[in-house]
């Protein structure tokens, strides 16, 4: 095995990567494009490669800037292998992410009464983890060149060979001539297409080995975990997020749960075929159950459709008739569906539990006939994948702005925004208000007919479809009653004494610090109300609530951010247990760490006590699920590492871990790092100059022109300026230009004042002993090694009116006190020493980075002067939008 420790086999393979490139480009474009290529690649190290730049053409410019963008990729690649080594080698001498944990438990067992086996059982039964793809426009990279990446980590697991370089060298190849820009902007179905792409790899590759692998380790801890639970499973917003994009339509979340159950089905036969492989179970040795026996009966009545050859040859073979009959099944369920036609008993599947009834038959009768192993090996595989994706491959979420909810009600009911209190409060259960639906507006009826669709949805797929409404933007619970309300209209919700059911549920999304802090007074007032109240008992008294990383660090500062939602979690977990509720928090997390992001393990361990009581959910945005799951190897390692963090958190964190002393000084330390950070942050974020400094420091404007995602980057109802820009476009452009405000900028403020007032040793304690504080410092402390002020500099001395510079300056000075208190308060001589491989690997990147933003401020100076009037120059600008999202693992 190449070596790990110090980073040799990375390199190696980075430079034999390299050095395929540079064979790629004298094939295809001729000796002086690699010349050029190391030309300007030596220049940089003078820092004179503008000398070089200046003197290219267009085309020669989309050339350089390609070779430079695939090196990246090439790089990336790499990285990923040799990190998927580390884990590989890590899991041989520790055991998987999932053992460690178990082994914590079985040790804290010894000395808390509380986690004996029935505690654990009950905790186990209620454990449910799902990540939530979205289409948030962060993945820069195309499919198409994502696929390639594949194939080359493939081959880096092969021996050293001529064959194995021949082909990489094809694919190589097959990059450079790949264009790496989208030719338009992606629809809604697009990107579902993009993620059922990992959701299907993960189905085939990934999940049922790493659920078998949970059963076996939590059967050491004397723990039984059916294969038909559910500790895992798979959610998306793609289709179902309206909140700002017009073009998802009701047709479009119908169309996307259709899509979605065609890659399921598809990705279930050759599941199916291999179980007809294995199950040559013989009832003439064995026996077989009468329930079995009659179920294949009628499955050969109802399904005519069945060849001969398989009733005769498989006539005493009834488990690899059954199997048969389940594919059968799923062919006519995917053929119903795509016809929209009723569904037909015993022909086709309805819902996900029928067909899993269907598996547990044959796993019942192998159970009494001696089949155990059977039954808990391929037969259990297939039903934990079952039960994990669903028919629909993934539960969607919908999601809409709060306000769309009371436009809607102001059409449907007179009156409604005088007495709109009283009608929410009371109206659940009452029907003496007149609520009309035919005079609505397009848009109106839009908003309502989500309802109805999903209403059908449900009855045509099954309540697992959709379990989930959330409210964006909810700043009372009242928003939370308006869709309830809407709900019971369209036959969602009903509390009629005789008949009451909920087929859905709603999650209030908290983004903004204002929000955050009333956190606790919302759902106490939504869960005070008796009628709400009764909706949640009828959803299994699990109440959701959404958190948003992304909007309330715009908004506030990383800092307050990231500490309002830390208080906001203890606010929600102890009035969730004031109504005796379990609360389940879904963390809308992006990619960067201005957004959310970060180590998956450090923030679920970083979690307050109590908070994760079983079942979480969690958002996977953007590169972040390209850069998790286009490996099956890292797909596997991230999965694991996120149930044994979301196990170690159930269960071991359920009390406090501090004294209350204790957590009564570090939190007022954070008090005080976080109002003072926020104070710094605002100076800057409220001068009215600073939106003219970020569109003029950054390429933030040539975002749409990229057309990673159907949403546009700006919200459709917001005045204009910041405020109108979402979150996700105002960290990709502070990244671009390597400012990365969002990601630090104010800590370093909050940490001085701490300081100043003599809460040195109160943060050092912290920083030991307190999982947020660590990981908040740690991500802190990545970002501040991702910025880069002399590259920085180069945006803001060429694209920045002289009037706007003293914002770089003052964003500058906030960059040297930040990174000088976290160094003095890790104890480190520089950002990073700890982690050398990482440090040695950002350094690297960044002697090829630099004629990247070289070139794409000498472009954006071309654009914003119109004289980019060709095809080629406005290529080479996005093409380095794409490079440097690509030299820095993320846009934002």
């Amino acid at each position: 095995m190449k070596e790990l420790s110090d980073g040799a086999g990375l390199r190696n393979d980075v430079r034999k990567l390299g050095d395929l490139l540079g064979h790629t480009l004298v094939r295809q474009e001729g000796e002086s494009l690699l010349q050029l290529v190391e030309s300007v690649r030596l220049a940089v190290k003078k820092t004179s490669e503008n000398e070089i730049l200046d003197t290219l053409d267009d085309e020669q410019r989309v050339q350089l800037v390609r070779a430079f963008s695939i090196y990246f990729n090439l790089a990336n690649v790499a990285e990923q292998f040799h990190r998927s080594l580390l884990l590989k080698a890590e899991k041989e001498n520790s055991g998987s992410w999932t053992s460690r944990a178990v082994k914590k438990i079985s040790e804290a067992q010894k000395n808390r009464q509380d986690l004996n086996e029935d505690n654990l059982q009950k905790l186990i039964d209620n454990f449910s983890v799902r990540p939530v793809f979205t289409a948030h426009p962060t993945e820069a990279a195309r499919r198409s060149v994502l696929t390639k990446m594949v194939s080359l980590s493939e081959l880096l697991a092969t021996p050293d060979s001529d064959l194995r370089d021949r082909r990489m060298s094809e694919i190589i190849d097959l990059l450079w001539q790949t264009d790496e820009l989208r030719l338009g902007r992606p629809e809604p179905l697009d990107e579902a297409a993009n993620a059922l792409f990992y959701l299907d790899d993960l189905m085939r590759n990934t999940v049922p080995s790493l659920l078998e692998n949970l059963s076996l380790e939590l059967k050491k801890i004397g723990v039984e975990i059916n294969s038909w639970q559910k500790p895992l499973s798979f959610g998306t917003w793609i289709g179902g997020d309206r909140d700002g994009n017009p073009n998802v339509t009701p047709q479009i979340t119908s169309e996307a749960v259709l899509l979605q159950t065609g890659h399921f089905i598809r990705t279930m036969l050759p599941i199916l075929d291999e179980l007809r492989q294995e199950l040559s179970v013989s009832s003439k040795i064995v026996g077989a159950s009468l329930e079995l026996q009659e179920s294949v009966e009628k499955d050969l009545i109802n399904l005519p459709e069945i060849e001969e050859r398989y009733r005769r040859q498989n006539q005493q073979e009834p488990y690899r008739l059954k199997a048969t009959a389940i594919r059968h099944r799923l062919t006519l369920t995917q053929k119903r569906h795509a016809a929209n036609a009723p569904h037909l008993a015993g022909r086709d599947y309805q819902s996900t539990a029928e067909l899993l009834e269907d598996f547990l038959i044959m796993r019942r009768s192998l159970i009494e006939h001696h089949g155990e192993l059977i039954a808990q090996g391929t037969l259990d595989r297939a039903i934990r994948t079952i039960s994990a994706f669903g028919l629909t491959h993934a539960t969607m979420d919908v999601r809409e702005h709060s306000g769309a909810h009371h436009d809607l009600l102001s059409q449907m009911i007179n009156n409604y925004q005088e007495n709109q209190s009283k009608i929410l409060n009371t109206q659940l259960s009452s029907n003496d208000v007149a609520i009309q639906t035919s005079h609505l507006t397009p848009i109106g009826q839009k908003t309502y007919q989500v309802f109805t669709t999903i209403n059908d949805l449900i009855s045509r797929f099954g309540s697992e479809v959709i379990e989930t409404y959330i409210i964006s933007m909810t700043k009372s619970h009242e928003d939370v009653l308006a869709v309830a309300l809407i709900a019971k209209v369209a036959g969602l919700i009903s509390l009629d004494s005789d008949n009451p059911f909920a087929k859905i549920g709603f999650a209030p999304l908290l983004e903004t610090v204002a929000e955050l802090q009333s956190a606790g007074e919302i759902l106490d007032a939504l869960l005070s109300n008796k009628d709400y109240r009764k909706i949640v008992e009828l959803r299994g008294n699990i109440q959701e609530v959404m958190l948003g990383y992304s909007d309330s660090n715009k908004d506030a500062g990383i800092a307050t951010s990231q500490w309002e939602i830390q208080k906001a979690q203890r606010k929600l977990r102890d009035i969730a247990a004031k109504h005796g509720v379990k609360l389940r928090l879904f963390h809308g997390r992006g990619g960067s760490v201005g957004r959310g992001g970060g180590p998956t393990y450090d923030a679920i361990i970083a979690l307050p006590w109590g908070t994760l009581d079983g079942q979480m959910k969690m958002t996977e945005q953007g590169e972040v699920i390209s850069d998790k799951y286009s490996v099956p190897e890292l797909a596997y390692e991230n999965l694991d590492l996120t149930l044994a963090a979301a196990l170690e958190a159930t269960i071991l964190n359920r009390a406090p871990r501090q004294t209350a002393e204790e957590l009564d000084n570090w939190t007022n330390a954070m008090d005080l790092i976080s109002e003072n950070s926020f104070i710094k942050y605002r100076s800057l974020v409220d001068h009215p100059n600073l939106p003219n400094y970020f569109y003029q420091s950054t390429p933030v404007e040539q975002l749409g022109d990229l057309f990673l995602g159907s949403r546009p980057s700006r919200r459709p109802d917001a005045a204009g300026g910041l405020n109108s820009l979402r979150a996700i476009p105002w960290v990709f452009g502070w990244t671009q230009s390597r400012q990365i405000v969002p990601g630090w900028f104010g800590v370093g403020s909050g940490l001085k004042a701490a300081r100043e007032q003599g809460k040195t040793e109160i943060m050092k304690e912290m920083l030991k002993e307190w999982h947020f504080f660590r990981t908040f410092i740690s991500n802190v402390e990545m970002t501040l090694a991702k910025t880069d002020l002399n590259q920085a500099k180069r945006y803001v001395d060429k694209l920045v009116e002289p009037g706007l510079h003293h914002f770089f300056e003052v964003i500058k000075i906030e960059f040297e006190l930040t990174r000088s208190e976290i160094l003095n308060l890790t104890q480190k001589e520089a950002l990073l020493s700890d982690q050398p491989i990482l440090a040695r690997t950002l350094a690297t990147r960044d002697n090829y980075l630099a004629p990247l933003h070289a070139m794409q401020v000498s472009l954006l100076q071309r654009a914003r002067k119109n004289q980019v009037d060709n095809p080629a120059a406005s290529r080479a600008l996005l093409l380095t939008i794409n490079g440097i999202a690509a030299g820095l693992r993320n846009t934002g």
